[in-house]
């Protein structure tokens, strides 16, 4: 599958240092260390509707990952899937009266125009659960040989109790497990299960659906183990970072965790998890079972400038839980507008020490918002808001603006 197409990046002259991160796990700090390409899984969409402003969200925090990584002087192995065939999928063309291939691919196509107008740079590989089914089979019959497979009728599911370490990903107890997993597409009370939160690895044919040929009978792939076999295929073991939504930590990071490290025993999935907050909307966590959702393309299409959105959301912490309003996207709006001006200007209030400052922030978790505000000071120093205008730096603006589009995304 093709992903979008990638933004030129200007090339920054000042190195950012190592990159920190908040690793899920162990709750602290973790100083990623690539060896060789830092290597980053993110989980991508079910394209069953447009690209909401929650997703955008998750996918600009780990594009400031890599942006971070680049700027410490790192190759990036980016790898994100497409689950281009779930339950959710298949219902939404049911009650639409559309093919399921048909809607997957134009909520796909207009996640690749969104993830453009955002200037989020792209995967290296782009790949869709249906094409990923070879991998599935093959990683079925590796944890089949292993013990860790059984049947409830023609199912397949997963014994999660296989790997050793299980649990220790999501830091839950058995009962929290057990609260959530039905809240997120697990089966809990299905007879026949060994365990409860076993999950499902493979749905034999059902009448209707789609099916593809496989050695344990036609059917198609759990989503768990969708992820876990195209981060293994592209990846290899202990990549860098397994990222995505905090609504991930499980049950799909542990399972696809579980699936991978009993696969390859000793062998870590990912070295580091890291995970975006939720963005809620008139009070509630943005769902669509909820409906309560802000579309990046009909922002895009009520000509909103979508570098406004990515500012809006660069204006809070990427682990954070916060609530989308319009108002914010105003005041990001009025503050391009200043922002613009300043770099017009071509001289300005010193640079060197916003780049250095920029890139620190940006290295220690990702700290977008504090990046943005040594902006607005710059941009205040430059224009005089607080005083006296400052343009001692003759190079400042042009500075600045590779800084904003290197380092932030932002392309002004």
């Amino acid at each position: 599958m093709r992903a979008w197409t990638a933004p030129e990046v200007p090339t920054l002259t000042v190195a950012g240092p190592p990159v920190v991160l908040h690793d899920t796990p162990t709750g602290g700090p973790v100083t990623t260390a690539p060896q060789g390409p830092a290597r980053l899984y993110v989980c991508g969409i079910t394209p069953y509707d447009a690209t909401h402003i929650g997703h955008a969200n998750t996918y600009v925090a780990f594009d400031l990952l890599q942006r971070a990584w680049r700027s410490a002087g790192h190759e990036v192995r980016y790898v994100q899937n497409v689950t281009d065939v779930d339950d959710p999928l298949l219902e939404r063309a049911e009650k639409v009266h559309v093919e399921w291939t048909e809607l997957a691919e134009r909520e796909t196509e207009l996640f690749r125009q969104d993830m453009e107008a955002l200037r989020v740079l792209p995967p290296e590989a782009y790949v869709g659960a249906v094409e990923s089914i070879p991998l599935v089979i093959s990683l079925i019959e590796r944890l089949d040989a292993a013990g860790a497979i059984y049947r409830v009728d023609d199912d397949l599911y997963f014994s999660a109790a296989a790997d050793p370490a299980f649990g220790e990903e999501s830091r839950l107890s058995r009962e929290e497990m057990l609260t959530i997993f039905p809240q997120r597409g697990g089966d809990p009370d299905r007879p026949g299960k060994r365990d409860p939160l076993d999950p499902l690895v493979w749905r034999a044919e059902r009448e209707g659906e789609p099916s593809w040929p496989s050695p344990f009978g036609p059917g198609r792939p759990g989503w768990h183990i969708e992820c876990a076999a195209i981060a293994r295929e592209h990846l290899g073991g202990a990549f860098d970072v397994q990222g995505g939504g905090s609504d991930l930590v499980f049950p799909h990071h542990e399972m696809c965790a579980g699936h991978a490290q009993v696969a390859e025993p000793g062998v870590a999935f990912a070295r580091a998890y890291a995970h975006a907050g939720m963005v809620a909307y008139d009070g509630e966590k943005m769902s669509k079972s909820k409906g309560n959702l802000v579309f990046v393309s009909a922002l895009r299409n009520s000509d909103v400038d979508p570098m406004a959105i990515r500012l809006t959301l660069l204006r809070h912490h990427y682990r954070s839980d916060w609530e989308w309003t319009d108002a914010q996207l105003f005041d990001a709006v009025d503050t391009l507008v200043d922002w613009r001006r300043a770099l017009a200007l071509g001289s300005g209030a010193a640079s060197a020490p916003v780049v250095e400052g920029v890139l620190a922030a940006l290295a220690d978790d990702l700290d977008a918002p504090r990046a943005v505000a040594l902006v607005d000071a710059w941009v205040r120093a430059t224009l005089g808001t607080d005083g006296l205008a400052d343009t001692s730096d003759p190079d400042a603006s042009l500075t600045i603006a590779r800084l904003l589009d290197a380092a932030l995304g932002l392309a002004l």
